[in-house]
């Protein structure tokens, strides 16, 4: 695998791995464990807990291997412009990789894939994607990734950044990672989220909650709703039915993929709705932006040939890092203790 420099989050400099100790260790004396075959450079617990609880229990669901379907693949394959041929080969950084929907098309693509999430969530990545060559993941922070500036080809993060304390922060570190002449892809809610009043209460209560209580508190109310939202589905041709399912919809805190992806069938559709209805309702932070706020923002990061839409979850952006003459980056003079 093409290797990439790791370096303290928090003093920028020089990691040096210890197997002996299964750790990596800075100059400074932070020392970071390798447990399970993953560095860990944050917390096991944190804000993201949930995210890490859920995609442990159900690490297949969403990859587009297990379904049989290309849902994920053609969701990445837009985002990236059209053709997966741009990662081939490349130092390719997937900030926010959850349980690996993403990451395993990355890898079939040809990706030297540096895998990360805030949450335990890697366990799950690990399970499902350390059979492919060219892969590494570590639970760490976007905030503070243990990797040199302006190593990777390509840096994604797809359904994340919505999720961090400040967006613009999130999008200022991805932009850091990126190459110059690198591209940047992400996406991000946008306004008119649906944030219904039943969502938003069960919201603020489950967010008191212990985290652990949140995932089979949906599983429970996902059956008792689950059987209306495929009777109204059946009976949508039905005169009348189709406005009385829509006000339905508004009112059920479960998200319903009926329209989007009828091909999960009747049991991933289930479980997909259950599982996005826990996403919607722990999420610690939600935030909204729109195009034109997610562009100006790129630009300040020193991006250009930015694309900004509307699309899929919310907002969808691709952009490439300026290159300035005949840059060269010099690592020595970015972070400290090299060369």
């Amino acid at each position: 695998m093409s290797t990439v420099i790791q370096i303290c989050p928090k003093h920028r400099t020089l990691l040096e791995y210890r197997p002996a100790e299964a750790e990596y260790r800075c100059s400074s004396g932070c020392s970071f464990p390798i447990k399970g075959g993953i560095p860990r450079f944050v917390a096991l617990e944190n804000y993201a807990s949930s995210f890490g609880l859920q995609w442990n229990l159900y690490r297949t669901t969403q990859l587009d291997s297990h379904t049989g379907l290309t849902i994920s693949r053609d969701r990445l394959t837009r985002l990236l412009g059209g053709s997966l041929d741009v990662v081939k080969g490349k130092k390719v950084l997937e900030a926010g990789c959850g349980a690996g929907r993403f990451s395993e098309i990355l890898l079939e693509a040809g990706a030297h894939l540096n895998a990360v999430d805030l949450s335990t969530a890697v366990e799950a990545n690990y399970k499902n994607c350390s059979s492919f060559p060219n892969y590494s993941v570590s639970q760490a922070s976007i905030l503070a990734l243990p990797f040199a500036p302006e190593q990777f080809d390509v840096v994604i993060c797809i359904g994340v950044i919505q999720h961090t304390p400040n967006p613009e922060q999130t999008m200022d570190a991805l932009c850091k990672q990126v190459k110059p002449g690198g591209l940047l892809v992400i996406d991000h809610y946008t306004y008119g989220y649906a944030s219904t009043l039943s969502r938003r209460l069960l919201r603020s209560l489950l967010l008191r909650l212990p985290g652990k209580v949140a995932l089979p508190f949906c599983s429970a109310l996902a059956a008792v709703l689950w059987p209306f939202h495929k009777l109204l589905w059946s009976c949508r041709g039905i005169r009348g039915f189709g406005r009385i399912r829509q006000k339905f919809i508004w009112l059920s805190p479960l998200v319903d993929y009926h329209d989007a992806y009828p091909q999960l069938g009747p049991k991933l559709l289930k479980i997909w709705a259950t599982l996005d209805m826990h996403d919607t309702l722990t999420d610690y932070y939600k935030h909204l932006r729109s195009t034109d706020e997610i562009r100006d923002h790129l630009i300040k990061c020193g991006m250009e040939n930015i694309e900004a839409y509307y699309a899929g979850n919310g907002v969808e952006a691709r952009a490439r890092k300026q290159i300035k003459g005949a840059e060269a980056v010099n690592q020595a003079e970015v972070v400290p203790g090299l060369g």
